[in-house]
């Protein structure tokens, strides 16, 4: 069976960013044979130029290709360096440094409701100084991995995917999300984002 829409699909990878340079490429990320990726192929779960490198694969198949910033995260972008007021991030008139640290990532909103996350880079007295690239951003993307299995997808899962939390592997008990540790960048409520 090859890849294609509505499959669900497990693969194994090495993600792999830098060395264009001529330096060593870092080891970013791995999915292994015990806890691979797992999604359902054409549902906007993935990069869209992740899954065109993907298509028409079967089980067994190896892949080894590069995904240019541009066709993955994007080019870094200075501007998305921002001072905020440190006031946005009080309870009860107190700043929260339990959940506000240095090389934190912390999910917020926009005015039109739209969901961000943030790096925390600095802390000052007025100011908490915030990156809102995604970390990969204007890095180069290599994937090194196998397919490990291509089946028709379930109605369950294909269910599970349109639930409030499905996109990000959360699951939903009384009318609230939760999420399967490792799976959402947001404890408690529903999932701000994936990774």
């Amino acid at each position: 069976m090859e890849i294609n829409d509505k499959k669900f699909v497990a693969v194994s990878y090495d993600l792999f960013v830098g060395g264009e340079d001529g330096s060593q490429p870092e080891l970013m990320e791995k999915a292994t044979e015990e806890q691979p990726l797992t999604f359902i192929f054409g549902m906007n779960m993935m990069l869209e130029s992740f899954e065109a490198n993907l298509k028409g694969l079967k089980m067994g198949d190896k892949f080894d290709f590069t995904l240019p910033s541009a066709d993955a995260y994007g080019e870094y972008i200075d501007e998305h360096v921002v001072d905020l007021p440190k006031s946005l991030f009080e309870i009860d008139g107190k700043f929260d440094d339990e959940h506000i640290a240095i090389d934190r990532m912390v999910p917020m909103m926009t005015e039109d409701g739209q969901r961000l996350e943030g790096m925390v880079l600095e802390i000052g007295d007025e100011t908490v100084k915030m990156d809102f690239n995604h970390p990969l951003a204007g890095e180069d993307l290599h994937f090194i991995g196998e397919v490990l299995e291509v089946r028709e997808s379930t109605d369950e899962e294909m269910e599970a995917l349109m639930s409030p939390c499905g996109h990000c592997g959360g699951h939903c008990e009384g009318g609230k999300c939760g999420q399967d540790e490792g799976q959402c960048g947001q404890e408690g409520g529903c999932c701000g984002s994936c990774h």
